[in-house]
């Protein structure tokens, strides 16, 4: 079975990084309210 890969627009990956750097919370913490795994962030180089 073939697996699924999301595919985020630019504009949220760069609003999700922006809320990581902005928040003061974890990283964890903000991909887990956006719905997405904190690699996500992570490794978003916007």
């Amino acid at each position: 079975m073939a697996k699924v890969q999301k595919v985020y627009t630019r504009e949220f990956k760069e609003q999700a990084v922006h809320l990581a750097q902005t928040s003061g919370k974890p990283i964890a913490q903000v991909a887990r309210e956006l719905g997405i795994s904190d690699t996500s962030i992570q490794v978003s180089n916007i």
